[in-house]
């Protein structure tokens, strides 16, 4: 029952409400397990619709990864449109990049609609961390505009990518226009303040202990139960045991972000004049941004274990300095790290388990829009349809070799190998 993890999210954010704890036997239409994007988006979604809603919340609203992570929102999946076709056709491929473009609206549209103030910035470049990445990137931006008609991503090349960077660490990249990026606790909070609005209840501090299936789902808190018609699991790398089919499905890891004092303008408007949100090529990604005002967000490095690095700042600084070594004079005034889900395939898993339990997760990374996304469809389909949801069931979705016990030593020993390559030319 812990506060928000101290974070530069957590010392900006907008007033944090406190919210009851769940106490006693309660019914509702739908309950929904988890108080992030996911969660928050389908109790807003659900709560417009008419329905009555039930958020249960072990801790504080967004205080596991989506009050915590990079902020970025961009249309695309970690499955190319090309290996998606092979695995589910085009139709079902076709679908499923849409619902990675509609997901970025879909946040833009919540934010405009019901003024959540979080800095909404337009822009993502994501970069070539080697030359052999750039003619995969150019490749990639002429398959959006020629075979998906996708006209707002351009490529650029070193050059261009070195004007808007100021670094000539990258060997080309691809823009997009209509990416952006946001502080991603505050659009947490605001989700959760519109769902309030529209009659959803949300509690804090209820832990979920254990759930019943059937055709009236029962949740049980260490203080309270909830009788409901349709069961969200929303926990994502917090799930736990919670759900044993839905936790052989993820692996949780760990990833760490940096945010440097203010920065002088003269270092801004050299390092990223126009703002933009930058991601590069290597496996373990660096992801980093300037927060409104003026701060380097540095996302880098990554673990694999349930504790975090005691010097967080000095594990993800390297990184930064690599790219910016101009940016070693500055003080690191915050340093925070939080858990997000991966899959095998690296897409999200969002199923039906039975006819009225549903889980959303595995985001791997761009859990900002296709989270929110996925609380929009969650509600879609409880008014009946499945589109959508049918669509990701499509994906081969396989549990991690070893289940829940085992899983973690293949894991390891993979993003190792993995890191390696990074480290080669």
């Amino acid at each position: 029952m812990s506060k928000h993890e101290s974070s530069y999210y957590e010392a900006t954010a907008n007033a944090v409400k406190n919210r009851p704890q769940l106490v006693g036997d309660h019914s509702t239409d739908i309950c929904i397990i988890g108080g992030g994007f996911t969660g928050t988006s389908a109790a807003l979604h659900l709560a417009e619709a008419g329905y009555k809603v039930t958020l249960l919340e072990a801790n504080h609203i967004g205080w596991g990864a989506s009050g915590r992570n990079g902020g970025q929102i961009c249309q695309g999946h970690n499955m190319g449109h090309a290996d998606l076709v092979a695995k589910v056709g085009k139709e079902t491929a076709d679908l499923l990049w849409q619902t990675s473009v509609d997901s970025v609206e879909i946040v833009k549209d919540l934010i405009a609609q019901y003024q959540i103030d979080c800095d909404l910035t337009s822009g993502v470049l994501h970069v070539a961390s080697k030359s052999r990445h750039a003619d995969d990137i150019k490749q990639a931006v002429e398959y959006k505009r020629q075979q998906l008609n996708y006209d707002k991503v351009d490529y650029l090349d070193a050059n261009a990518v070195a004007a808007k960077l100021g670094t000539d660490r990258y060997f080309g990249g691809e823009w997009y226009k209509d990416g952006a990026h946001i502080h991603p606790l505050n659009f947490v909070l605001g989700l959760a303040n519109a769902a309030e609005s529209h009659g959803a209840t949300l509690y804090e501090h209820s832990e979920v202990i254990e759930y019943t299936d059937g055709k009236e789902p029962e949740v049980i808190t260490n203080k309270g139960r909830v009788k409901c018609r349709y069961l969200l699991f929303a926990c994502n790398g917090y799930l736990g045991n919670l759900n044993g089919p839905a936790a052989r499905k993820i692996m949780p890891i760990n990833n760490f972000i940096i945010a440097t004092e203010p920065l002088p303008d003269k270092v801004t408007e050299l390092i990223n004049p126009e703002r933009l949100a930058v991601a590069d090529s290597k496996f373990v990604v660096n992801y980093y941004r300037l927060s409104s005002d003026g701060r380097m967000l540095w996302g880098g490095g990554e673990n694999y274990t349930p504790s975090f690095p005691k010097d967080i700042a000095g594990f993800v600084k390297k990184h930064m300095l690599a790219t910016y070594p101009e940016l070693a004079q500055y003080h690191i005034d915050y340093a925070w790290g939080g858990t997000l889900a991966i899959t095998l395939n690296r897409m999200p898993q969002i199923t039906r388990q039975q006819e009225n339990i549903f889980v959303a997760q595995g985001y791997s990374g761009h859990g900002v829009a296709l989270a929110t996304y996925a609380g929009a469809i969650f509600a879609k389909a409880v008014q009946g349809s499945l589109e959508e949801v049918d669509a990701f069931e499509k994906l081969p979705s396989r549990d991690f070799p070893g289940g829940t016990l085992l899983r973690w030593p293949g894991l390891v020993a993979g993003m190792l190998y993995y890191s390696l390559l990074d480290r080669l030319p």
